[in-house]
């Protein structure tokens, strides 16, 4: 056990040696690694807090049924009890026309305005909080409930919401597609990092071919470094986005308070920012895995 341990660490120390051996290149390969990974992060951050934000605004989803005029109070009943029975409805609220005024007047203060009126102009109408807030399932019910006798209009309140909700699921594609391109293009810098380094030890690799070194003792330092190479470059990720997030949120505190608001974007999730860097560490390790595996195999003992 303890010489195991020994053997790795040994194998560690050379590793964080090489790399610092020429720091400049070793940098940028693990800014540009980190600036990479920060982009789909970064994007998945905001997607995160305008989700939140859409949350917040929608509120609990309500479909308002406005009735026709003509409706009278025999067809108000029959549709009062056909709706509390609905399985898909989860309350029920009739709103008169003449508290629907009073309503207006008390929220617009043009009471005067209202009074002049020769005749109430608003219909009856039911505001209803359904079961289920998938917006999928809201239309399929604000359509539903649209055909029934006596209803002129069914309106979706939080339709705006579901809308936006909408385009964040399309942003979340967007998130994905990127990351999983810049994936590949991250695996092909550590590859093309480890092909170089193994031939420049191309003299060393076949020394050690020689007396007896096998495969998976030569490729572990290689492996490591990929690795090593791919956490750096997580952290500096992670690091570039903490550091962007403190910028928006100075600049937004100033602007949520000329509004009375509290908003502010909230950051990576400790989960989230565990999965960023065992992901990067990952495609670090993947991408020297391919390329040593290619590249080791053609080298043999002259």
């Amino acid at each position: 056990m303890m010489h195991a341990f020994a053997l790795h660490s040994s194998v560690m120390r050379a590793v964080l040696r090489r790399m610092f051996a020429s720091p400049l290149a070793g940098l940028l390969n693990i800014l540009v690694i980190g600036i990479a990974l920060s982009l789909p992060a970064g994007m998945y951050v905001l997607l995160q807090n305008a989700q939140g934000l859409v949350a917040q605004l929608s509120g609990t989803p309500q479909i308002s049924l406005f009735l026709n005029l003509g409706a009278k109070a025999d067809d108000i009943d029959r549709l009062q009890k056909r709706l509390a029975q609905h399985p898909g409805i989860a309350s029920v609220e009739f709103v008169s026309r003449t508290q629907a005024l009073d309503q207006l007047k008390q929220s617009t203060g043009l009471a005067d305005v209202i009074g002049g009126l020769e005749k109430n102009p608003l219909p009856d109408a039911f505001v209803i909080r359904p079961k289920s807030g998938e917006a999928q399932a809201l239309e399929v019910l604000r359509i539903e409930l649209a055909k029934l006798p006596k209803v002129e209009q069914a309106q979706l309140d939080s339709a705006w919401a579901y809308k936006l909700e909408a385009l964040l699921k399309f942003g979340r594609m967007v998130v994905l597609i990127l990351a999983s391109l810049l994936s590949l293009a991250l695996i092909a810098i550590t590859f093309n990092t480890i092909r170089l380094q193994i031939l420049t030890q191309r003299d060393e690799i076949e020394v050690a071919k020689l007396i007896g070194a096998t495969n998976g003792f030569i490729r572990r330092p290689f492996l490591y470094f990929g690795a090593l190479q791919g956490l750096l470059g997580g952290i500096t990720a992670w690091l570039i986005i903490t550091a962007s997030l403190l910028l928006f949120n100075h600049q937004l505190d100033a602007l949520a308070q000329l509004y009375a608001s509290q908003f502010s974007l909230h950051g990576l999730a400790p989960a989230d920012s565990l999965s960023l860097l065992l992901f990067s560490l990952y495609l670090g390790w993947l991408g020297a895995w391919l390329s040593v595996t290619r590249h080791l195999s053609q080298i043999e003992p002259r």
